[in-house]
């Protein structure tokens, strides 16, 4: 699995659509083509030049981002630990991915109220379990035809 780390890259894969939304969390993913696709074409031919989405991503492989906006997630040490368990979740998912950019995207803010601390154990199991939900809606999604 590679890392997305260039800001076209992750407006690339924004645009490519949501593919899963839980209450706290959104996936979006830009499906990418393999370029040994297309048939091999003789020296005359000329081949489609990839669309630009798609020359951003150096590798046919699964790639992945986190987001985390500070106006979510107001203290650095949660959106450290936010990303940390987004990158951790999606190793156990990495091979029932599709071959795409996906970018998974912090919406609204955990309850200050319920998780007092920013790096508390409750914080990071309600973390978990959600992101778990989100990918487990987008790899069985990818399944039905």
């Amino acid at each position: 699995m590679q890392r997305l780390k260039t800001r076209p890259q992750f407006q690339a894969a924004l645009a490519g659509g949501t593919v899963s939304r839980t209450s706290h969390f959104a996936l979006h993913r830009l499906t990418l083509t393999n370029p040994t696709d297309t048939p091999s074409a003789a020296a005359e031919q000329v081949v489609p030049a990839p669309s630009p989405e798609q020359a951003l991503f150096g590798l046919f492989d699964v790639w992945l981002g986190a987001m985390v906006p500070k106006r979510w997630a107001r203290r650095a040490v949660t959106r450290n630990a936010i990303k940390r368990q987004i990158y951790n979740v999606s190793e156990r998912f990495c091979d029932r991915l599709p071959v795409a950019a996906h970018v998974v995207r912090l919406r609204a803010t955990f309850d200050r109220q319920q998780f007092i601390s920013a790096t508390s154990e409750p914080l990071k199991l309600a973390v978990r379990q959600e992101l778990e939900q989100l990918f487990e809606r987008a790899t069985r999604s990818e399944v039905r035809p």
